[in-house]
């Protein structure tokens, strides 16, 4: 078969039902190739960081993900994105349409170069954010593609292919079996060590808690995750990365751990642990407000190819057996699990007044229904849905590591194609979705119906909690976002409501449960510098990180 068809062949066999992108004419070929294959869908996007940030929420719902761009000013557009899979360990495939073999062979000055017959430049960018890079020909494309597919499922981290306009045509001998995702592999030796050091832990501990971290999700393990804490019975918490990842209505969970700006409760249980089992644990100072107050040698620390016990360090152990072990690992006696406070819906009486944050989250809390996806873009939106109980059943989707606002928009297309049977929930920023606010036009293109809910405090508030709270530099230009909804679907297929009340937003979001065949933007206006409290504190911790030692008043 020809090199884009084994190409596709292949995206189909590890999942992939739709791909992402810009059309560019270094591509077009196979384009075409995509247009014509059975199982597969092309999703074309209003640019190309969009179509980075699609495949990745994609990606989180579905297992991996891809995307599709142009050489050069196509991927450079769409490498913002991709780093932030590569940081948040999101397996997406980039696959840039590169010019003719002949015409990089002969150096030629064509377009999206700089003219110097240099076509390189790009793919070094690429290179710090994949987990491999290949430029693909006849010869190898049978071997690269099976490889660089298996290591973006083996790693979680995107991977990169360059494939030239006039190599996507040509045939190859391509392997007639389906390809066969690796998995993480473990020594027998490495895992009998690392069963007697963390069982002579946990059995000598007098209190043992786990901490829940985002790899658990990303390698599929919840349900075995779930299975090791009721084996232990320990108090369990989750960073807000890892969301939802362990049921929140369970008698075992006691909160979200968000470190030195979090609840004392939760901080007490995690920090004061005579034994802390950290199951795919990624720490960020947008997550914990730094480095958390732990004793290392207090942790034993559980990741997908490799754990640790205290200072010691066990490479080449699968976390699905790290797992098993630390379940057998012997009876633990009943702990005493005192849930942290929760933020829950507020009596049916709303609040006289403009509507203010502390408001606006007890009601979202309320609003949630099991099974649902929930979005959450950096800043506002994350802290505060952060802090919500999530019913059983949730997805929670947001980047706090990599932190590029507007990323969630796009995502929202993604998490919708993914899982095409779920109720998906945006909340976002007013400054969030000004960066991105054209992918929405893509969403009614293709008749999705998310709850889209909009924060419209005049700017950005994350930044504003940071530095410079009256500043001009965090004011956005107003725009009449009932207006742009309605530029935006020719088709009337949405529904807006304005809330500056917590009357008018309760109406709003009965609306938003009644009108399931719709898509409906919600904009909620609060003060510039009302913020939920967790976001507050953030903000405190990060200037004064940033800013130390000089400080600002």
């Amino acid at each position: 078969m020809t090199v884009g068809d084994h190409l596709l062949r292949r995206l189909r066999e590890v999942g992939v039902r739709h791909v992402f992108g810009v059309p560019g004419d270094y591509e077009m070929e196979f384009l075409d190739q995509i247009e014509a294959a059975d199982g597969i869908e092309w999703v074309g996007n209003c640019n190309e960081l969009n179509a980075a940030y699609a495949a990745d929420g994609y990606a989180r719902l579905n297992g991996i993900g891809a995307v599709v761009t142009t050489f050069s000013v196509g991927e450079l557009s769409a490498l913002n994105g991709v780093a932030g899979a590569f940081a948040e360990l999101v397996p997406v495939v980039s696959i840039v349409g590169t010019p003719a073999t002949f015409v990089m062979r002969d150096k030629r000055a064509v377009h999206h170069t700089a003219g110097d017959g240099e076509f390189g430049r790009a793919a070094a960018c690429a290179a710090q954010f994949t987990a491999a890079q290949v430029m693909l020909d006849r010869d190898n494309a049978a071997i690269e593609i099976d490889r660089a597919l298996s290591l973006c499922w083996l790693t979680k981290r995107p991977v990169y292919l360059m494939l030239p306009c006039d190599v996507a045509y040509q045939t190859i001998d391509a392997p007639d079996g389906p390809l066969a995702l690796p998995e993480p592999t473990t020594d027998p030796a490495v895992l009998a060590r690392f069963a007697d050091d963390a069982g002579e832990r946990l059995r000598a501990a007098t209190s043992v808690a786990l901490l829940v971290g985002p790899e658990v999700d990303r390698y599929g393990h919840a349900p075995q995750l779930l299975k090791l804490a009721e084996a232990l019975g320990c108090p369990v918490a989750a960073l807000s990365t890892a969301k939802g990842v362990f049921p929140e209505d369970h008698d075992q969970f006691v909160g979200g751990y968000t470190g030195r700006i979090g609840d004392p409760q939760v901080r007490r249980v995690v920090e004061q642990a005579d034994c802390l089992l950290a199951i795919g644990t990624q720490f960020a100072d947008t997550v914990t407000g730094g480095v958390p107050d732990i004793d290392p040698g207090r942790i034993v620390a559980v990741h997908p190819t490799a754990s640790s016990a205290g200072r010691r360090q066990y490479p080449h152990l699968s976390m699905t057996d790290a797992m098993q072990v630390l379940a057998g690992a012997g009876a633990r006696p009943a702990a005493t699990i005192t849930q942290a406070r929760r933020v829950t819906a507020p009596a049916a009486k709303p609040q006289e007044g403009r509507l203010v944050q502390e408001r606006f989250w007890t009601r979202m809390a309320g609003f949630f229904e099991p099974g649902d996806v929930v979005i959450a873009d950096q800043g506002t939106s994350y802290a505060g849905s952060s802090a919500l109980m999530l019913p059983r059943g949730c997805s929670f989707v947001g980047q706090p590591l990599w932190g590029s606002i507007g990323y969630t928009l796009p995502a929202l297309l993604g998490t919708l194609l993914a899982a095409p049977a779920r109720r998906h929930v945006l909340l976002i920023g007013d400054g969030s979705l000004q960066l991105t606010a054209q992918e929405l036009s893509t969403v009614l293109r293709r008749g999705l119906t998310p709850v889209v809910v909009m924060i419209n405090n005049g700017g950005y508030t994350v930044e504003r909690c940071i530095l410079g709270a009256h500043a001009e530099y965090n004011t956005i230009a107003p725009w009449r976002y009932d207006k742009l909804v309605e530029a935006f679907d020719p088709a009337g297929r949405a529904v807006t409501a304005r809330a500056t009340t917590e009357a008018e937003l309760i109406r709003a979001l009965e609306t938003a449960g009644d009108k399931r065949d719709r898509l409906v933007f919600i904009e909620a206006v609060m003060d510039e510098l009302d913020a939920p409290e967790p976001l507050v504190r953030l903000g405190k911790e990060m200037s004064s990180t940033d800013y130390h030692p000089a400080g600002v008043p």
